[in-house]
């Protein structure tokens, strides 16, 4: 029966995702209201109340009696029964769910029991699957009972992690400068063609301009020695935006407007669009990028140095920090217990297996495709098939 639970619990799953919620039921009417806003014909009668011994599945055609025919063969299921077996599988099952659930329960209490008459459950087969299918659902009762012993944690581990991370939950307020890591360089448009209709008239200027042609070629020949690759065109932006930065900074320690630092910032990078806000409030260590997080050492009214990565240059002002005080982060601290617990429990359990790459084949590398899809594209006459398939 294990493996039909098994196998019943993930059906649902699947069939839950697909299932449309149903609609919300209309709020009851306000007591004292005015007699003309009630709708007492309208209004939805109260549910009948369902005793643990009430019935509330009937399995028709099923019956452990078998001498039983017709309308008399049938198997009940109480409310408490059937609780006991929802809770077993997912506690807090939402009533959808639970239709499913009764749904497919019927269908493979009858079809397990005629199973059972055909013997089926002697197989090796049958064995072998309900073997893994057992250890699958140990697994999982131990990974409950792990997680449930690692949401035990007290009140004095809250405060020692607390007082050991105490960095952790300052919180700032700073002025953070970007500044685009190279300059923007806009590709030239090439000019449009003179108009036939001009061309004897430009024919006739060109010549008044063939000493100033001359002197222009030169500059040219000299201009073109000196053009840059592309490489050398970012390296030499790169070099450009870090001095601008630096300059940016030394204006920031002087008390220039930070949002008209940004707007240069930009401007120098050619950046188009609206630069983002400079201040930044309500600033933790663990949410800044972790070559950013020396910031948080800063004194009110520091400001650090440039600090460059692929994404930018940054230049940081300390404004304001204060400590959280331990009532706003007891929560945040349980958790975070909770879940190192939780993994340092499962260590034992991970990464302890060696594999024959002879039988099983190489491991998976980063750039290697991944495992084919489970079903392939429909084939002419296989559609009807499918859909069994999928009722099973």
């Amino acid at each position: 029966m294990l493996r039909q639970l098994f196998l019943c619990l993930l059906l649902i799953s699947f069939v839950s995702g697909q299932t449309a919620q149903p609609a919300p039921a209309a709020p009851p009417a306000q007591p004292g209201a005015p007699a003309a806003a009630k709708a007492p014909d309208s209004s939805a009668p109260e549910p009948p109340k369902i005793g643990p011994d009430d019935t509330v599945l009937t399995i028709k055609g099923y019956c452990p009696n078998t001498t039983l025919e017709g309308d008399a063969c049938k198997t009940t299921i109480t409310k408490a029964q059937f609780e006991k077996l929802a809770d077993a599988l997912q506690p807090n099952m939402s009533p959808p769910m639970r239709r499913q659930l009764a749904s497919a329960y019927a269908r493979m209490l009858a079809m397990s029991s005629a199973a059972e008459k055909r013997d089926l459950e002697k197989s090796a087969h049958f064995e072998e699957a309900m073997r893994f299918a057992r250890m699958q659902i140990l697994s999982q009762e131990l990974s409950k009972t792990l997680q449930s012993e690692s949401n035990n944690v007290s009140d004095p581990d809250i405060q020692d992690y607390y007082n050991k991370n105490l960095p952790n939950y300052e919180q700032a307020t700073l002025i953070r400068l970007f500044i685009p890591h190279t300059k923007r360089v806009e590709t030239p448009v090439p000019p449009a063609k003179k108009p036939a209709a001009t061309a004897s008239k430009a024919a006739s200027t060109d010549k008044d301009k063939d000493a100033d042609d001359k002197s222009e070629k030169t500059k040219s020949a000299s201009k073109s020695a000196k053009t840059l690759s592309p490489e050398e065109q970012e390296k030499a932006g790169e070099e450009a935006m870090k001095k601008e930065a630096a300059r940016l900074r030394t204006r920031l320690i002087a008390g220039d407007d930070p949002d008209k630092l940004e707007k240069a910032a930009f401007t120098a990078g050619g950046l188009p669009g609206t630069p983002p806000t400079p201040k930044m409030e309500k600033v933790r260590r663990t949410s800044l990028p972790p070559a950013h997080q020396s910031v948080m050492d800063l004194k009110p009214g520091d400001v650090s140095e440039v600090i460059s990565d692929p994404s930018g240059n940054y230049v940081y002002k300390m404004i304001s920090k204060d400590t959280l005080p331990l009532d706003q982060v007891k929560t945040e601290i349980k958790s975070q217990l909770s879940a190192q617990r939780y993994r340092d429990s499962m260590k034992i359990y991970q990464n302890n297996a060696d594999l024959n790459d002879a039988f099983f084949g190489p491991t998976r590398g980063p750039g290697m495709p991944g495992m084919p899809p489970q079903r392939g594209p429909a084939k002419p006459g296989a559609k009807d098939k499918d859909k069994d398939e999928d009722r099973d």
